[in-house]
């Protein structure tokens, strides 16, 4: 079972990073202009750490784009993170 506090801390930086973007979003470069530190942007939480990119890269079968708002990317990218026991 995923750390609450480690996915609720996830969540939240996921949200804040992507909430900018323009929606709906098509693909995945669709969210880099939103990203305060483009591809090279960093998600941390209890011992979990990667970058935007790596991110991307490792959720790539678990996001279903096209995204209408960033709670159900948020959603997909959690979920995805619980599937491949990253979280």
């Amino acid at each position: 079972m995923a750390d609450e506090e480690t996915e609720a801390e996830l969540r939240e930086q996921f949200t804040d990073a992507f909430e900018g973007a323009d929606y709906p979003v098509s693909n995945p470069m669709d969210l880099v202009p939103a990203l305060p530190n483009g591809p090279g942007t960093r998600f941390e939480a209890g011992d979990v750490s990667f970058t935007a990119m790596e991110l991307s890269t490792k959720m790539s079968d678990a996001q279903d784009f096209p995204y209408d708002d960033v709670d159900s990317l948020v959603d997909d990218l959690i979920e995805g993170l619980k599937d491949k026991d990253m979280i």
